[in-house]
């Protein structure tokens, strides 16, 4: 037995530090709030990174070593501190809003790899044997899910190694972008491309619809995004060594070391990228932001060395095909963790007699196929809709994006108004204890709660004053529709357990 626990004990200090900022961290994330709000983005990532990342990890912390050897993840979290209905609320929803990722993303893939190969984003005019780009994008979508499906039944072993690059290529991303920033600073004599016109350029953001009070508020949803994964990282709480130090003081540094950099990478966009000039036109969405603002990096560094203009066009054409690979990879990576994590979490914890035999049925690479194939056609149907379902689809794209927006928080609110309950139970074994008081964990918990809770309702209300009543209703239809099914789905599955 001690043999068994000295092999499991070899996570350090540093190396837990590095897990949590490879899972955590996105580039992405960084050009995203510097679209939306500007310099004054950096205030809300901080506040997200205080009230939320911080007492919400180290909860998470707590559960993921109470239940380290349940094999559901978040739902044997939530059905062990409060029960199985409201565990399988919160973990359906949580599902649920990653199948909406999965859909978007198997289409949003072949961008960063047209501008790979394409230099610019070429999609729009992707044709084959007389199909629309739409419906060529579609069937492209449906290939790749099925591609990623049937490698990552064959064992953690592929979704470990792409997982892997990917975030070495994030880091080697990172390390690029603050590289050339930091020349074109001091070749421009550090001078910003976007200028500090003192405390008003942290607080006002630049952008119209985040520029009012509620407008800003709203903004909180996407600084909770950009540290989703917390509920990951929970069960290596069991393979730390000296838990009871290591957890709290890594996620401390990672607090502090997230927080940071979020903060650097948006301050540094402002080094190449003036805002008016580069962003506020209609041509550049969260989709492409990304590489609007490499290819703009590029440019600037070239006229900043005093090259003509048609070699620093190139040279951010080659930028923006750099970002393209890059993306192209992380999001590879990304999906042969999700297409294979929430699922398995969400199949293993509920009770077994809830789903046929065959759906919870192991391969021989402990891989629950039949359920990820399941998974692989409902999302294929999905794509094949919204490809060929004529003027509607792009409609019908844009809902399942709103109605995935403010899902992807909600599980957040099950799991931290659980906390209490779960401080609670007294016949737990608790391996390692943060919050030592239960008037502790309980005031914590509301703070968090009302973070993410107030953030959401103030996603719900910015579109209703400003009459946008369509994407106000699918906002909020999201986690009521997917709640609604999920209540549907439990009580059949009471009914028949009374039967």
């Amino acid at each position: 037995m001690s043999s068994e626990k000295s092999s499991r004990t070899t996570i350090g200090i540093l190396s837990l530090v590095m897990m949590i900022f490879t899972t955590i961290y996105g580039f992405n994330n960084g050009t995203i709030a510097y679209l939306q709000m500007g310099y004054a983005s950096i205030i809300w990532y901080v506040f997200a990174a205080i009230f939320f990342f911080l007492p919400s990890g180290l909860m998470f912390a707590e559960y993921g070593s109470t239940f380290h050897s349940a094999e559901g993840g978040i739902y044997s979290w939530l059905e062990g501190s409060v029960g199985p209905k409201f565990a399988f609320y919160g973990t359906f929803i949580w599902l649920t809003s990653w199948e909406l990722w999965l859909v978007s993303t198997a289409s949003r893939v072949w961008i960063p790899l047209s501008v790979l190969f394409q230099g610019s984003d070429k999609t729009p005019s992707w044709h084959l044997a007389g199909l629309t780009s739409t419906q060529v994008i579609g069937l492209l979508g449906v290939l790749f899910i099925l591609l990623v499906t049937l490698l990552a039944c064959h064992g953690m072993s592929w979704i470990s190694k792409i997982s892997t690059l990917g975030g070495f290529i994030m880091v080697l991303l990172n390390g690029f972008f603050f590289l050339v920033s930091l020349i074109i600073l001091i070749l421009n004599k550090f001078q910003l491309q976007q200028p500090i016109t003192g405390v008003r350029s942290f607080i006002q953001s630049p952008n119209a619809s985040f520029a009012s009070v509620l407008g800003m508020l709203s903004f909180v949803v996407y600084a909770i995004f950009a540290y989703g994964g917390l509920e990951s990282l929970g069960g290596v709480t069991d393979s730390l060594k000296d838990p009871q130090r290591t957890f709290p003081k890594g996620i401390l540094i990672a607090t502090l070391a997230i927080a940071i950099m979020y903060a650097i990478s948006i301050l540094f966009w402002g080094i190449s990228a003036n805002w008016q000039h580069v962003l506020n036109n209609s041509r550049v969405n969260l989709g492409n932001v990304g590489y609007v603002l490499m290819d703009n990096l590029g440019y600037t560094l070239g006229k900043s060395l005093h090259l003509s203009t048609s070699i620093s066009l190139v040279m951010g054409e080659w930028f923006a095909r750099f970002v393209g690979f890059d993306n192209f990879v992380m999001y590879l990576g990304s999906y042969f963790v999700l297409v294979y994590s929430p699922l398995k979490s969400f199949i293993l914890g509920t009770p077994r007699d809830f789903w046929p035999q065959r759906v919870t049925k192991l391969n021989r690479h402990h891989i629950p196929a039949c359920a990820m194939w399941i998974q692989a056609l409902v999302v294929a149907i999905i794509i094949i809709g919204v490809s060929f379902g004529g003027s509607s689809a792009a409609q019908f794209y844009n809902i399942l994006t709103l109605m995935g927006n403010v899902s992807t928080s909600v599980p957040y609110l099950y799991l931290i108004a659980a906390f209490p309950f779960f401080k609670a139970k007294t016949n737990l074994e608790r391996p390692y204890v943060f919050y030592k008081k239960q008037t502790t964990a309980n005031w914590v918990s509301c703070i968090a709660f009302l973070v993410v809770a107030l953030a959401i309702l103030f996603t719900f209300i910015q579109p209703v004053l400003e009459r946008q009543y369509f994407d106000a209703f699918w906002t909020v239809a999201g986690p009521i529709f997917f709640t609604l099914v999920a209540f549907v789905l439990y009580w059949r599955y009471e009914h028949r357990e009374q039967k």
